[in-house]
């Protein structure tokens, strides 16, 4: 059985999505101990606190799913050097209403995937400030910028560079190994 549920997000609502492929060849490659969950976030609507008083199921369903977690890991491209509008839409759901945040001591890393050189990673900072504010302890290393090329990771999550596969193998072991350290700090909730 193992130690940890990983919740995944996916930040592109894409079907193609070459983060997606990233995500399956993550979950492909995560250790024994990790049993890795996708929260899926397209459904919500436009986050208002006008919804903070009687959140609709959707919303209220989503958060239930991260609250089943024991971690999170965000899986996100790039859109005009930040994250994706539907991605911070939903960090807005699970974050809100004040004093109900579902990422408090969530322990939480960030990877991504695009065809440019420098991967994802000025989005990743902006989302690591998302994070740092919403009070999830952050994975800052390894740091995960991906560079994809066609053929690098198939539909299925097959990684068909040797060096690939084994980096992000190391880079789910280190995720691990930070779950351990965080949850050894902050236990989870009975």
């Amino acid at each position: 059985m193992p130690d940890f549920t990983v919740g995944y997000f996916v930040g592109s609502l894409a079907r193609k999505s070459i983060n997606r492929k990233l995500a399956k060849a993550l979950v492909r490659l995560a250790p024994t101990e990790l049993a890795m969950r996708e929260i899926p976030f397209g459904d919500l609507p436009l986050y208002s606190y006008d919804y903070d008083s009687d959140y609709p199921q959707v919303a209220k369903d989503f958060k239930a799913a991260i609250t089943a977690v024991d971690a999170v890991l965000f899986v996100t491209p790039e859109y005009n050097r930040s994250i994706p509008g539907a991605l911070k839409n939903a960090i807005d759901w699970a974050s809100r209403p004040y004093g109900q945040n579902s990422f408090t001591r969530k322990p939480s890393a960030i990877i991504g995937t695009s065809p440019g050189a420098i991967g994802t990673a000025v989005g990743q900072q902006h989302l690591k400030s998302i994070l740092s504010f919403c009070n999830s302890p952050m994975m800052n290393a390894v740091e995960a910028y991906i560079q994809f090329k066609p053929g690098l990771i198939s539909d299925e999550g097959e990684v068909s560079v040797e060096a690939t596969e084994e980096f992000l193998r190391t880079y789910m072991q280190e995720f691990r190994d930070f779950i351990r350290r965080v949850l050894t700090v902050y236990p989870r909730s009975s």
